[in-house]
């Protein structure tokens, strides 16, 4: 299981806060059983953040994860093939475990041979990196099947390893596993209230946010699971989509998950960068309320009566 590193912002002028890395990888090892990194995605906004400050993330976590984290995978998407490139070959200089790209969303790809022709020039900059494909398509608007990308990838990419997959599309995941059985890719699943589903059609592994601060939890589900557990397994995943729904009603997004790592590690991850806004305190008081409730957080200062079943 892989959790999303963010990309903990000093307030005001959102300057990166390297100095807590090593702080934050403790605690992702000691209190949510975490020891696998994806660095510089979603949640890490790096996006947002210059080229320059994506390398030195990617070598803040890479230095303070060694001995401690088992895999550090750097995204190295970008909508400069070059940027990739420069990004990809500072990910190998570095040590990192992988890398990982999504598709360019600006000038998209229009087909499923322009895009493996994009891939494929960004990992041949790391050719002795294991290379992961991001499929994120609500975010990029590429709306090439995962499918469609995995057939014959590994001819024109020999380094391939795998998929992070981040769509509800559970059909099209099923058939990337089912038409690949015979090959040893890694098929990362990305959406964490559905994880239970991609698990039963052969997710590998898993890739998210929520694993931040209920990396605990969704590991007790792994366990079940593999011990045949079914319906232990199910319990825990109707728990994590508990507060899950909870909070997407509230409005739940890249700021939100930062304050509720913030309130649950006590660990600082400053606000997200503009276009993104800070969460609201109410949003944080009501998330904070609901995770307590379903023993997330200390209840101490709960009474029974707000407690909710979520064994």
């Amino acid at each position: 299981m892989y959790c999303l590193g963010t990309s903990l912002l000093h307030p005001p002028f959102r300057e990166i806060n390297f100095s807590v890395i090593g702080q934050y990888v403790d605690y992702l090892v000691k209190e949510q059983g975490v020891k696998n990194i994806f660095v510089n995605g979603t949640t890490g906004e790096g996006l947002s953040l210059s080229i320059s400050e994506r390398r030195r993330v990617a070598e803040e976590w890479v230095t303070k994860g060694r001995n401690k984290l088992d895999q550090v995978v750097i995204h190295v998407g970008a909508l400069s093939l070059k940027e990739s490139q420069e990004l990809a070959q500072h990910a190998a200089e570095i040590g990192a475990d992988g890398i990982a790209v999504i598709a360019p969303f600006f000038l998209k790809p229009w087909n499923k041979d322009v895009l493996i022709n994009f891939l494929k020039e960004v990992a041949a900059a790391a050719p002795a990196l294991p290379f992961y494909y991001y499929h994120i398509p609500a975010l990029t608007g590429v709306k090439i099947r995962a499918e469609e990308v995995l057939d014959g990838i590994q001819e024109k990419i020999p380094t391939f390893q795998g998929l992070k997959f981040s769509d509800t599309d559970l059909l099209d995941f099923a058939q990337c596993v089912d038409q690949n059985r015979q090959r040893q890719f890694a098929f990362l699943f990305g959406v964490d209230e559905q994880l239970l589903s991609a698990l039963v059609m052969g997710a590998t592994g898993a890739v998210g946010s929520t694993y931040n601060y209920l990396g605990k939890k969704t590991n007790q589900m792994l366990e079940a699971f593999e011990r045949k557990d079914f319906s232990s397994a199910l319990n825990h995943q109707f728990c994590i989509q508990r507060f899950i729904n909870f909070v997407v009603k509230l409005g739940f997004g890249v700021s939100q998950t930062k304050a509720i790592m913030t309130l649950v590690s006590g660990i600082p991850m400053g606000p997200p960068r503009l276009p993104l806004q800070k969460a609201s305190r109410e949003f944080t008081d009501n998330a904070e309320a609901k995770l307590r409730s379903l023993d997330f957080l200390s209840f101490n200062d709960l009474k029974d009566g707000n407690l909710e079943a979520c064994s």
